[in-house]
Order: C-alpha cells, then sequence, then structure tokens
C-alpha cells in the first residue's frame, strides 16, 4: 500500500512520494506570497533545491534562496538571514533541508519580528513569553533528512560562538504551518549523512523512552519509531531509492521529535558539547555515545529495553541482546565506535563532563549525571570499552 497521508499530528503534515508538488499551493494557503526559502550550502547547488524555487517562481511567487549557514549554525548566520528576509521583503519561509536548514528557518521567522536580542528566548523557564507572537511569520518546512524530526518541533537550535555551546531557542509559534514529509527528496543523501540522522532519529526515539516520567503517549510513539529504524534503516542506507525504507526513516525521524517532548538524555547531552567544540555531525555523535550512555543507564533501564526488544522481535532477548542490536546497527551502517574515529580528541574531557552537565537535555537522563559521572562515559566512548 502506497504510504501516502494527510496528517494532523503534531501540526499538519503532507506526507507522501511527490508531495512537494503541492509546495505553492500550500504556500499560498497560508498567506505567504513572497517565501525566502531557507537551506544549507550544501543543498543550494543541488537541483532538487532549484526545481522547488523554480516551482515557486513559476507560481508568481516571490521567492528567494537563503543558504549562509553553517552544519551547525550560529548567530552571524541568523543575522545574515535576517538581512536577506528583510532585504527581500519576505512574508513567510520554507525551511528546507537537514536540521540547520529546518532549524534556521524556523529561527529567520521567529526572529523576523522581534526587538529583543535571540538569546533572550532561550527554552528556560518562561521566556519564551517574552516574544512577541504577531512578530512570528509562518513557516512551511520541507524535510530532505530523515534525522532531527524539526519540521514537527517548536525549537531551534543554535551555536552560540561566545561559549561554544548550543543553545535552545523556543516559542509554541515556532511550529511549521504546514511540513511536506516527500521521501523522494531524502534519496540524494549521502550513505553517511543518511546513517546519521537514522541514528538521530533512533536517538531521539529511544532516550524519550528511556527518560523517567509517566508519559504513555510519549513511549508508545517511541517504540515504533524504533521498529521502523530497525527495519528500514540499513536498508536505506545500502539501497538510496528504496521508498519505502526511505519513507519509515522520515516518519520515524517526525516521531522521534514528537517523543522527545518527554526528554532526551546523556546521549544529547555529551553530544551538543562535543558538536559544539569539534564541529561534529550531531547524528553521528550521538550514535557514537549511545551504547557506552545505555550500558552507563542500565540499572534505571533493563526492565523498559526488555520490554523494547521483545517488541522488536530481536533475536536475542533481553538488554544484552538490545546493546548487541545497537552495535550490529551501528556497524553495519559505517558508525565508529569511539569518539576519536569522529575526530575528537581528549584534549577538553574536562571541559565536555562539565557542559555536559548542564546541558537541557541531563535532565532527561534515567540516572543523575554529575561531571563524574558525564567523564565516565566520555573516557569510554573515547577508549572504546564498553
Amino acid at each position: 500500500m502506497p504510504k501516502t497521508a494527510n496528517w494532523n499530528y503534531p501540526t499538519t503534515v503532507r506526507f507522501g512520494v511527490g508531495r512537494i508538488a503541492e509546495l505553492p499551493e500550500l504556500c499560498r494557503a497560508q498567506g505567504i506570497r513572497r517565501p525566502l526559502l531557507v537551506t544549507d550550502r550544501g543543498l543550494a547547488g543541488v537541483p532538487m533545491t532549484h526545481a522547488v524555487l523554480d516551482s515557486l517562481l513559476a507560481d508568481n511567487l516571490g521567492a528567494a534562496l537563503f543558504s549562509d549557514l553553517k552544519p551547525n549554525p550560529v548567530e552571524a548566520n541568523l543575522q545574515a538571514g535576517l538581512a536577506a528576509y528583510r532585504a527581500g521583503r519576505h512574508d513567510g519561509v520554507v525551511a528546507f533541508g537537514g536540521g540547520s536548514g529546518l532549524d534556521m528557518g524556523k529561527l529567520i521567522a521567529f526572529m523576523s519580528g522581534q526587538s529583543r536580542p535571540v538569546w533572550d528566548f532561550e527554552d528556560i523557564g518562561d521566556w519564551w513569553t517574552r516574544a512577541d507572537p504577531n512578530g512570528i511569520a509562518p513557516v512551511i518546512a520541507v524535510p530532505t533528512t530523515a534525522g532531527t524530526g524539526s519540521e514537527v518541533g517548536r525549537a531551534g537550535v543554535l551555536t552560540d560562538e561566545r561559549t561554544h555551546t548550543k543553545r535552545i531557542i523556543f516559542h509554541p509559534k515556532m511550529m511549521p504551518k504546514v511540513v511536506i514529509s516527500d521521501p523522494a527528496l531524502t534519496v540524494g543523501m549521502p550513505a553517511k549523512i543518511t546513517a546519521g540522522t537514522g541514528m538521530d532519529a533512533f536517538a531521539h526515539c529511544l532516550e524519550a523512552y528511556c527518560a523517567p516520567g509517566f508519559h504513555p503517549l510519549a513511549d508508545g510513539i517511541a517504540v515504533e519509531g524504533m521498529r521502523l529504524v530497525a527495519g528500514a534503516l540499513e536498508r536505506a542506507v545500502k539501497t538510496p531509492d528504496d521508498l519505502d525504507a526511505r519513507a519509515d526513516m522520515l516518519a520515524a525521524a517526525a516521531m522521534g521529535a514528537t517523543a522527545f517532548q518527554k526528554g532526551l538524555g546523556g546521549m544529547h547531552a555529551l553530544s551538543h558539547p562535543v558538536g559544539a567544540l569539534y564541529d561534529t555531525h550531531h547524528g553521528m555523535t550521538n550514535a557514537v555515545f549511545m551504547p557506552y550512555v545505555l550500558r552507563f543507564n542500565r540499572s534505571a533501564i533493563e526492565e523498559r529495553i526488555v520490554r523494547l526488544a521483545a517488541y522488536l522481535g530481536l533475536a536475542r532477548p533481553g538488554f544484552d541482546g538490545f546493546l548487541d542490536f545497537v552495535q550490529e546497527l551501528r556497524a553495519a551502517i559505517g558508525v565508529p565506535n569511539t569518539l576519536p574515529e569522529l575526530g575528537v580528541d581528549d584534549a577538553q574531557a574536562g571541559l565536555i563532563a562539565q557542559m555536559a552537565v548542564v546541558d537541557p537535555s541531563a535532565g532527561g537522563n534515567p540516572l543523575p549525571l554529575d561531571e563524574t559521572a558525564t567523564r565516565a562515559i566520555f573516557d569510554a566512548a573515547y577508549q572504546g570499552k564498553l
């Protein structure tokens, strides 16, 4: 059965191969007449992106392209995007790409009508109430990778170069008005990016599932998201034009971002500072830390992982069987086993341990994280010791 559907959870989603053709119509439906197409530098030059831009122009929409952003976007990228938005008299954003393009598109739309600095809206307490909700432009999100799930999120990640930290900017109205999830747009991803983004989706589901607290809605979404990844990720990496696998991964990415409203944990708490300091790929960094964080949390999550292993139908049940599955999946798709293989040294290990403890994700870890714990996990991932 073709995997085509219209969903309204957690926002309006047009899912299926070929749905990108609906973009001009959806822009008009949202009152967007001059969309700014925001993407990353790598995607800016590919035919797929120009086909999207041409479709908007052909429909007499005053579209333009902005792509001046780093893989881990910084404030200077946001300011450049805002300058382009205002110079082009744009009235909405099409956020196109992976996590960086999607986050930056949402941030440009959010900040387009604000008078305060972006850091005033960090996801701390009720800081989001400082924003003028009438100054937030509409966003249509179009993911081209299956990982972050930013297309269904109410926040954007921005690296603060002053402190080398990733900070989360949040507002409920940052949620895109419409999402176009077209699996065909993900076919051109290199195998390494397919693997890294896919493991990011898996990490979102896994950490959400393991986070403490009563949230059966998030748990249900998370376990099914992991089942989809388990059945599709290796196929998507090794057979890039498998649209069925691409569809499952795209759905799993959105499910992970929906589920992690419950919480994240040590994988992300450590991945964020490593990414900020070494500019590593976020999903791949999560994947490297994954087994070491699982091992650290075992005493708090074993019962849950036993149930998860049974749901996934693993040949070897229980916690050890699940850990074996994670290791086998990582090996099959080319995930490094240690941090040095990502280009990360241990010169800043102490700083990373400190940064991880205060990262917002740390609070969702099943066991408390102090500097001793985060340093131990870092050292294990550095040395490859389980």
